[in-house]
């Protein structure tokens, strides 16, 4: 089912190249900014969401406190709970038969990392008051070890902060349509649930209808 669900989202995203590639040049990564890619595979339909964690949990950093960790999982049971994101044609008679929830958030072993780094250097300081008599010269190179692991550690807290901001969520739904004709529209809920979104960018591809069109809070509705 997911690899379906890839295949076709990549489908609906290539005919839409032109306008992702000059969006992502900008930035590829915007807070505020989500994105829909919906699909018709016979009574198939599709929808795939890419969402930054600043939308959804309101912060991009594997979860630190019991209070993120909470947030987390009311924000992965709501993008689990389809029927309250989307409102499909009653007519439709379209049942969700998949729908799959990941995100990036997690990094221990950057953590582990951070941790072993202040072991590293005590070690290393050790050995090296052993090999030297002169008590200036000791002086001179703690201080030396200290400004480098300083350095280090400013290095270190700099990558795991830059990984760390490029956090985010991807929801895949498939639902099976009785009469897919039937529909004509989806109302969006997105905003209701995750109102730190600014606007969500949706690329649409039926058998019909191939479209791509912004939703705010005042306009949630995804004509085909």
């Amino acid at each position: 089912m997911k690899l379906q669900l890839t295949l076709v989202a990549g489908l609906v995203a290539s005919q839409f190249a032109v306008a992702e590639e000059n969006f992502r040049q900008h930035d590829a990564h915007v807070h505020g900014h989500v994105e829909f890619n919906i699909a018709q595979d016979g009574q198939d339909l599709l929808i795939e969401i890419t969402a930054p964690g600043a939308d959804v949990v309101g912060f991009e950093h594997a979860p630190k406190t019991d209070a993120d960790k909470e947030k987390l999982e009311t924000a992965t049971s709501a993008l689990l709970n389809v029927a309250t994101l989307f409102d499909i044609p009653a007519a439709a008679g379209c049942k969700v038969v998949d729908a799959h929830v990941e995100h990036s958030l997690n990094n221990d072993s950057e953590h582990r990392d951070h941790d072993d780094h202040g072991h590293h250097d005590d070690g290393k300081h050790h050995d090296e008051h052993d090999h030297h008599d002169e008590h200036k010269d000791h002086d001179d190179h703690k201080a030396h070890d200290d400004h480098k692991a300083h350095d280090d550690h400013h290095d270190h807290d700099h990558d795991h902060d830059h990984h760390d901001g490029h956090g985010e969520f991807t929801a895949q739904y498939q639902f099976s349509c009785a009469d897919f004709s039937k529909v004509n529209q989806i109302d969006s809920q997105w905003f209701k649930h995750f109102p730190a979104t600014e606007k969500v960018s949706v690329n649409l591809l039926t058998d019909k209808t191939q479209s791509a069109t912004e939703l705010t809070s005042g306009s949630n509705t995804i004509k085909f």
